[in-house]
């Protein structure tokens, strides 16, 4: 029986396990007529204690599990059997990292931090408007670049130098969010008109399913989430001149499968503009969103292309279901990483932001002080290739309960680096030693051997031309 529970991974030539069985056909179908006879998972074993043997097996070996029989597969893709691995206290964080390749090709795949490998998702699903005739790029997919990641000014230098041609530009600008264990993806523009469709990506069921869509179309909205409720603000949509920027705001309950509108966004300082031709050529837009300390933080810009204007931000408050402006020290020194994009994340209770800083091969970690109002450098130096024709040059996420960084080496490789902020000062630089070797690409660690900070490769992946859009983290 411990043959069965410990079936061994498949792996492709990177290591990335897919649903595909490399076994020996007649054996698996032994195998699985045997376990779909007997009228019980494991024979000889309650169920319950059966379920209780698969909740503890580690997440990637559920593919293969699930080739045992009809009966193992039908357990692992229960919601019973995730609402038990909650209960025990053995869910697992996995990184979500979605790229793009030539063609418009978007892909997710995810990383096990603790055995670093990599599971590639099934495809997003491909919408065609069938109303309009298909002409311009062969089928006009729905998912054609998605991620909020998506630098806004590109998409308005596109719009203003080829605006007649904006119907042929592949579906751009969703936003991408995570809650209750589900992958999101909201929004964006499709045959040059925003949308409000909404797909959600179930990793127990291992699938994309289209939900309730949002209340309002938009594209370039920021996400976050809070209360176990996935909040969406701001956005734009096409407007006969251009882009129209949007204040409103909605969340969606994952229990109800329901939208609820919530009070607009007042963009107080736009309101203080000294002529009605500054206010009606300089647009309020929400650059990102980040949930800190029970409420919803919103920096905010105005721009005039080609010009951004930093104006601080907003703060919405579940409870009172209002607006507030933002303190000054966060909203005025929130670090850009690039124009129409502030980036944030919370890992214990802190809120860290990347500074690109005025230099390309290099940046800082600043950390919020909530208590003084300023964002502090705890980390001088981050190794930040910035390409610039890389739609992201870097990404931040919380894993584990500690800061990562991903971005592309100079090699065009992906690199997940972990920030060690407990160990600042003093002391060798870790490095990549305790990665998984079958990961590693050749001489990763030259990212980080002659940082005075504390980086660690936890995993380096060979992506050829693909490039970062978006990352999420999901425990389940």
């Amino acid at each position: 029986m411990g043959s069965f529970l410990s079936v061994p991974a498949a792996k492709s030539g990177e290591g990335v396990h897919c649903e595909t069985s490399r076994g020996d056909a007649n054996k698996k179908i032994r195998i699985s007529s045997y376990f779909d006879d007997n009228p019980r998972l494991i024979p000889s074993l309650p169920d319950e204690i059966s379920i209780q043997i698969l909740s503890r097996l580690p997440r990637i070996h559920y593919l293969n599990v699930k080739l045992v029989s009809r009966r193992w597969m039908t357990a692992v893709m229960s919601g019973e059997l995730f609402q038990l691995r909650r209960q025990l206290g053995v869910t697992e964080e996995w990184l979500y990292v979605m790229t793009k390749t030539g063609g418009n090709k978007y892909s997710w795949q995810a990383l096990d931090p603790r055995s670093g490998k990599w599971q590639r998702l099934p495809p997003m699903p491909h919408v065609v408007d069938e109303e309009e005739p298909k002409r311009g790029l062969p089928g006009f997919w729905m998912w054609g670049v998605v991620g909020s990641s998506i630098k806004l000014a590109d998409f308005i230098r596109g719009l203003l130098r080829r605006r007649d041609n904006l119907d042929q530009m592949p579906f751009c600008g969703c936003a991408v969010g995570v809650v209750n264990g589900c992958l999101y993806v909201l929004g964006g523009f499709s045959r040059a008109s925003a949308i409000n469709c909404v797909w959600r990506y179930d990793p127990c069921l291992n699938l994309w399913q289209e939900v309730s869509s949002m209340t309002s179309a938009r594209a370039f909205c920021k996400t976050g989430i809070l209360n176990n409720k996935l909040y969406v603000v701001g956005g734009v949509v096409r407007g006969r001149n251009g882009l129209i920027p949007l204040r409103t705001a909605e969340v969606f309950d994952p229990l109800t499968n329901l939208w609820t509108e919530l009070p607009s966004m007042p963009f107080v300082k736009t309101q203080v503009l000294p002529t009605a031709f500054l206010a009606d050529m300089l647009k309020p837009i929400a650059t990102g969103l980040v949930s800190y300390r029970g409420r919803l933080c919103v920096p905010q810009s105005l721009y005039s292309w080609p010009f951004f204007f930093d104006i601080g931000g907003e703060i919405y408050d579940p409870e009172t279901s209002s607006w507030v402006e933002m303190p000054h020290g966060m909203g005025d020194g929130w670090p850009a990483r690039q124009a129409g994009t502030k980036l944030g994340t919370v890992v214990n209770g802190d809120l860290y932001a990347l500074d690109p800083a005025s230099y390309l091969d290099n940046g800082k970690i600043k950390m919020y002080d909530n208590q003084e109002d300023v964002w502090r450098v705890v980390v001088e130096k981050v190794p930040v290739c910035y390409l610039t024709d890389s739609e992201s040059p870097f990404l931040l996420a919380g894993l584990l309960g500690k800061l990562h960084v991903i971005m592309k080496d100079a090699n065009h490789h992906i690199v997940i680096l972990e920030a060690d902020l407990q160990r600042r000062t003093g002391s060798n630089v870790l490095t990549s030693s305790t990665a998984p070797a079958d990961s590693m690409i050749e001489n990763p660690v030259s990212l980080v051997e002659e940082e005075p900070e504390f980086w660690k490769v936890i995993d380096a992946k060979d992506s050829r031309a693909a490039e970062l859009v978006s990352c999420q983290v999901l425990d389940i």
